[in-house]
């Protein structure tokens, strides 16, 4: 399976400005979940109408799998301005069960509550055990049970599908 990772995020790019537009959306705050969500929103921010930095969000401790065994976090960081009445863009690299967005979004109400949370996914692999849909998808994708996408970067960013044992 070959992947367009430059068509998936020229598809991201146009669908937010849309979406911004159609929403009215002024000065979003962009969020970056560590750390392909990160390396994706760096790629769109410039298709968002917002003077706001990139916001980062880690959510290792807010991971409900934290507690398993052999689960070694590299902890990274969190850098989120005043969310309070504000709009959220929530950036990720792939969706697939839903729960690194269910733990983003609980860290995110840690911080205040926002007056919105738009989700942006680069590849959706439809997979989930949380009913959560993005509304901005890159590209959706179908993958066999022992394939995975990995996500290379930041400096180039790169895409490929991986074979899981």
């Amino acid at each position: 399976m070959t992947l367009d990772l430059d068509k998936a995020l020229n598809s991201m790019k146009q669908q937010l400005a849309e979406y911004c537009q159609q929403h009215n959306l002024e000065n979003p705050i962009v969020v970056g979940i560590h750390s392909g969500g990160v390396w994706v929103a760096n790629e769109i921010l410039n298709a968002v109408p917002t003077s706001e930095e990139l916001a980062t969000l880690d959510i290792t401790f807010y991971r409900d799998d934290f507690t398993r065994a052999g689960l070694h976090p590299q902890v990274g960081h969190t850098n989120l301005p005043a969310i309070e009445d504000r709009h959220v863009i929530l950036v990720d690299d792939v969706l697939m069960s839903g729960r690194t967005i269910r733990a983003a979004m609980n860290e995110i109400f840690d911080f205040g509550r926002p007056a919105s949370i738009t989700l942006a996914i680069l590849f959706d692999l439809n997979s989930r055990e949380l009913p959560i849909r993005a509304d901005i998808v890159g590209e959706k994708l179908t993958l066999a049970e022992n394939q995975r996408i990995k996500l290379s970067g930041p400096t180039p960013l790169s895409v490929s599908v991986m074979e899981t044992h």
